[in-house]
């Protein structure tokens, strides 16, 4: 078994290499295990603190113990630093969720003010009435619906032979028309429209042959046409 003097210097090698950094539980352990070994070796004692070295077993125990504080306090100022930056980080994304959200319906709200002033002022009813009846086709003159008559002056284009079946057809519901005073019947109104829908879509099939102004008086005159049935004669 070694000798208490052996013992007691290989504790005072192993405190002298305990840095400030290293545990300061370890430290005070050995210190401790120094005072176990005798306290009549106070020539051999080398214990480290910041100070300098112990020159007895019970300077080296308060050396650890002191050791062991430092570190204890250390660790609270990092654990305290660690908080406080969780706090802050914390913080930090509170307020770029809330600008996140204010950026967002400002957004929203200055989007929608855009497509206002874009929209201009809501349409009124009267204003709706009249654009309405802008976009219905116009009337047809006397020279081209004559209301006593019920003859009809067809563009040049619709006197083809390829709708010589609309135009029979709608020669003697206007001429029926006309001899009944300008008043027509339900059946006979929806066979008009029937029949112009029809001369329509045909005409639509031969477009490519025609030139863009005729086409498009022609399509207007079927349109005006349907449009006369609903109106009174004259």
């Amino acid at each position: 078994m070694a000798s208490r003097s052996a013992l007691s210097s290989r504790l005072i090698r192993l405190i002298a290499a305990i840095r400030p950094r290293r545990s300061a539980r370890a430290a005070w352990v050995l210190a401790v295990g120094c005072c176990l070994c005798g306290g009549n070796a106070s020539g051999q004692w080398g214990g480290y603190n910041r100070g300098g070295y112990a020159s007895t077993a019970q300077q080296a125990a308060a050396y650890g113990y002191s050791e062991m504080m430092r570190a204890q306090g250390q660790e609270n100022l990092l654990n305290s630093q660690a908080a406080k930056n969780w706090e802050e980080v914390k913080t930090m994304e509170m307020q770029n969720r809330l600008r996140w959200t204010e950026t967002y319906f400002e957004m929203r709200k200055v989007n929608k003010e855009a497509r206002a002033a874009e929209a201009g002022p809501r349409v009124t009813q009267d204003q709706a009435i009249r654009m309405a009846q802008s976009s219905l086709p116009p009337r047809l003159g006397s020279t081209e619906l004559d209301p006593v008559t019920g003859h009809i002056q067809y563009p040049i284009i619709l006197t083809q032979d390829i709708y010589d079946e609309y135009r029979k057809r709608l020669d003697a519901l206007f001429a029926h028309r006309a001899a009944s005073g300008g008043s027509i019947q339900y059946n006979d109104l929806k066979e008009i429209e029937t029949t112009v829908s029809k001369f329509i879509d045909t005409l639509k099939q031969h477009v490519r042959e025609y030139a863009g102004g005729d086409y498009g008086r022609a399509r207007t005159f079927l349109e005006s046409l349907a449009r006369e049935a609903k109106m009174p004669a004259g």
